[in-house]
């Protein structure tokens, strides 16, 4: 029988891969923190109508990528494909529409099925945050902000240009919208077929498509700056205006559209060359319409999502564990003394474990192969005598240390690396 094996798309996060995780999830937990964000956890799966109804019938996502299926009861639900859409339904069922603003983050796994490619998994991890409320352009420059301290604190700042865009206000869009038909109805017959079917229901989308034949026809479309109202070209200058004044570099990049149908004024794609393809890292935007979309009141917002798998490939290898103490009892009738020990220092904030078996050599052979910064020998005779040898594994000095006073002598010993 062949053995099991992870679905395809997924993985297991073990070592390396999982220390990476947690670094960029507790960076971006403790920057949010600072800005204000409070952290949400929504369920991985929600009523199919959250995503079907709000990310729009012509988006990849809902027509390729959703997982979904009935559940016994006979309701059709889906595994969350993105954040924003579950926080917004999360304002709505707790009745939190009245305590505006609310700064969201959230972190967590999501599901697409698409097809798996370096940083891309079918099973991916997002973390992500939500201004709720405020309708300013500060609004939007606060939260890019917030992306880019995050950036900076994992040390991939550098590595990665901001890019940004305005969608602009629905009068805006409507204008837009009708010289892009008029535009791509020229090119009708080369356009892929994907991009055929948005040009009847939504043809912002085009600029997105992948397609080498459309990415051409694409290079020459208008774009939407022609077509600002006086109120979304103010809204823009003033996000320019906030990011410049904060000292956050980017370009402009008329061809940014988000792949979701609630999003309005404010686009925006952090990127970097160093993933091939898969360039973008961090992205999100203003999306005013969500939440009445969900049920709630007309609601402006503003919000981004980053894959953590991405950034994962981008930063420094993190810092591991502290090394640990290794408890070592020489003979079973000191392992009970000795287990009281590795207690004793793992409540005092002292990362220890215990060797379980074999002679003292095999177990000092296993201390030193698992990094350990010192070890505590013990034998029926210094338990009887209160005391213990403790080891400095980097030094290798040995002293008799009294059992009281264990805790503060491993404290007291100097940083260093074991040998």
């Amino acid at each position: 029988m062949s053995s099991l094996q992870p679905v395809r798309g997924t993985r297991d996060l073990i070592g390396d891969d999982q220390r990476r995780y947690r670094h960029v999830t507790d960076t971006a937990r403790h920057v949010s923190g600072l800005y204000g964000f409070e952290e949400w956890q929504t369920p991985i799966f929600e009523d199919t109508g959250v995503f079907s109804r709000t990310l729009g019938e012509t988006s990849d996502v809902v027509t390729k990528e959703m997982y979904t299926f009935t559940d016994r009861g006979g309701d059709s639900v889906t595994l969350r494909p993105e954040g924003t859409a579950a926080v917004c339904r999360a304002l709505v069922s707790n009745g939190l529409t009245q305590s505006l603003p609310l700064k969201v983050f959230y972190a967590g796994p999501m599901f697409r099925y698409e097809r798996p490619q370096k940083g891309r998994y079918r099973q991916f991890h997002q973390i992500g945050i939500e201004l709720i409320g405020p309708a300013e352009p500060l609004a939007d420059a606060e939260v890019i902000a917030c992306g880019w301290q995050i950036l900076t604190a994992l040390g991939i700042a550098e590595s990665v240009t901001l890019e940004i865009n305005t969608l602009g206000d629905t009068d805006s869009r409507t204008a837009y919208r009708a010289a892009l038909v008029a535009y791509f109805t020229r090119y009708a017959t080369s356009l892929s077929e994907d991009s055929k079917a948005r040009l009847e229901r939504n043809p912002l989308r085009i600029l997105d498509s992948k397609d080498e034949g459309d990415r051409k026809i694409v290079a020459d479309a208008p774009t939407i700056a022609a077509h600002l109202t006086p109120l979304a070209a103010g809204f823009y200058d003033s996000v320019r205006n906030s990011l410049t004044a904060l000292g956050i570099p980017f370009v402009e990049n008329p061809r940014i559209v988000r792949g979701l149908d609630y999003y309005n004024h404010t686009a925006f794609e952090f990127v970097t060359t160093q993933l091939g393809a898969q360039g973008t890292v961090m992205g999100g935007g203003r999306y005013d319409g969500l939440v009445r979309q969900m049920g709630g009141p007309e609601t402006p917002a503003v919000g981004w999502a980053a894959g953590i798998e991405r950034l994962a490939m981008l930063i420094a290898e993190p810092q591991g564990e502290a090394a640990p103490i290794a408890v070592i009892p020489a003979g079973d009738d000191a392992e009970a003394a000795a287990f009281g020990i590795v207690q004793q220092l793992r409540q005092g904030g002292i990362r220890a474990d215990i060797g379980y078996k074999g002679n003292l050599r095999r177990r000092m052979e296993r201390a030193n192969k698992a990094g350990a910064r010192a070890a505590i020998i013990l034998g029926s005779e210094e338990a009887a005598r209160g005391v213990a040898q403790l080891k400095d594994l980097v030094s290798g000095t040995q002293s008799e240390v009294s059992l009281d006073a264990l805790l503060e002598a491993v404290r007291a010993l100097p940083a260093g690396t074991p040998a």
